[in-house]
């Protein structure tokens, strides 16, 4: 169960987009991504429009198995040219993927990297793609990030969500070592609206990890080993490591070496 709707979704991938490619306008594509170590500008955009265009044939074509990604994680280019015509092709790219998403609506059935089997999974994922791409962008050309808190918090739930999954991790015995007595960690987005779910707990103390979503009013039992807070926009970007971007901070309270640990472990499937 998603926050938002394909066609929200849809309108998401061509806005956000045309808000990261309003940002770079007239920028030299060689300057680097302070938080992608070792990719330029002209990296980022060239790996985000591989990904829109890689969605684009999934969703389009009904794709039953895996389609090949080169596209996506080949960035190699020229960053000497001027930077309006790559911007346009990533610009076409978010348009002509939001076209066949709405032409395939929510319950077509397409292949997915997770559980799902829908183009909902790939207009979530490539959301989410885009809006932390965008903070990547901004940082490269030093300018300001603001994102809107339930776009934050849908993207912070597909990232929890994920933990569950056991391909997430670099093997099974790497998901098993984060398991013990006590070791819980939860999460409160500040800014979310009233009777809203924008609190998570995840319980490290079973056989798997798992975890709960909850209204801010909605009381847990007993206190976790870790507790974070922060406005929703603050936390995704610390789930994945941009949170440089933001004045906007979240506080740790408890055992930070827990979530540091934790963090490091369910990322893997960000590193592949």
């Amino acid at each position: 169960m998603t926050d938002l709707t394909l066609d929200r979704y849809a309108a998401e991938i061509t806005a956000q987009t045309q808000q990261l490619t309003a940002a770079v306008k007239g920028a030299d594509l060689a300057s680097p991504v302070p938080t992608c170590a070792g990719w330029s500008l002209g990296d980022l955009l060239r790996h985000l429009g591989g990904a829109h265009r890689w969605a684009e044939e999934i969703v389009r074509s009904r794709a039953a198995g895996p389609v090949p990604d080169d596209q996506v994680n080949d960035v190699s280019g020229d960053d000497r040219t001027d930077a309006t015509a790559l911007t346009a092709w990533l610009d076409e790219g978010a348009a002509l993927f939001a076209d066949a998403l709405r032409k395939a609506g929510p319950h077509a059935s397409v292949w997915t990297v997770a559980p799902d089997g829908t183009p909902v999974f790939w207009a979530r994922r490539m959301t989410v793609e885009t809006v932390v791409h965008r903070a990547d962008a901004v940082a490269a050309v030093d300018g300001t990030y603001t994102l809107d808190q339930d776009v934050a918090l849908d993207a912070l739930a597909e990232w929890l969500g994920f933990i569950e999954l056991p391909q997430v991790y670099e093997s099974v015995e790497a998901m098993r070592a984060l398991l013990g007595p006590g070791r819980t960690l939860h999460f409160h987005a500040t800014d979310a609206a009233p009777g809203a779910r924008g609190d998570w707990l995840v319980d490290l103390t079973g056989e798997a990890p798992a975890v709960r979503r909850t209204a801010a009013t909605e009381r847990t039992h007993g206190e976790p080993a870790v507790g974070l807070r922060g406005s929703a926009a603050a936390l995704l970007l610390l789930m994945y490591r941009r949170d440089s971007v933001l004045e906007d901070t979240v506080e740790v309270v408890g055992e930070r070496e827990l979530f540091e640990e934790w963090r490091e472990a369910a990322s893997a499937w960000l590193r592949r």
